[in-house]
């Protein structure tokens, strides 16, 4: 058996079993106040959902720092990122990764917003948006658009890195016409 053959399916089932987590876990419902967290960025600072309050907020949840897919989703919003500024949304990252990795993460891909430690799954959990992966926990690929009021505006569950940041601010731009 060639690496290929080996590697696609490893890869095919991490996708799976994120799809699996996310259909049998129960997200915050839209129009619901955002479950409130306070965790560590990489530069060691604590971060609350409440120090956005008055702001749109995209909290996206993704597996772990450095493998393809989650570096794809992060370059994304990155490429992204003035055109959610402009428009006065902040993006979190939320993993199981610990502050550390994530520095090392955002100094090696040039990420200019903050992502989150959630070491201990608790908010991810909160979220509907854990995952077991051989023995391990992981967050679950479910992104959620919250509004200036601490509300769930859209839930995103099973989420697909490649085209994601453009349907987040095609949605937003729609939800703020509302």
């Amino acid at each position: 058996m060639n690496i290929r053959n080996m590697i696609l399916p490893a890869f095919i089932g991490l996708g799976t079993l994120g799809l699996m987590a996310a259909e049998t876990q129960q997200q915050p419902e839209v129009g619901k106040p955002a479950p409130d967290f306070n965790l560590t960025t990489g530069d060691g600072s604590q971060v609350s959902l409440k120090d956005y309050h008055g702001k749109w907020v995209v909290l996206y949840f993704y597996p772990k720092d450095f493998t393809s897919g989650c570096t794809m989703e992060a370059r994304n919003f990155q490429r992204d990122l003035a055109k959610y500024e402009e428009s006065g949304v902040v993006i979190l990252g939320v993993s199981v990764d610990t502050a550390q990795s994530h520095k090392d993460f955002c100094t090696k891909e040039g990420l200019n917003f903050k992502l989150l430690a959630d070491p201990d799954g608790k908010v991810s959990t909160e979220y509907g948006s854990i995952m077991d992966y051989k023995g391990s926990k992981l967050a679950a690929r479910n992104t959620f658009i919250i509004n200036p009021k601490g509300e769930i505006a859209k839930v995103y569950t099973g989420v697909k890195p490649a085209d994601h940041s453009e349907q987040v601010l095609k949605d937003l731009a729609d939800l703020k016409k509302s």
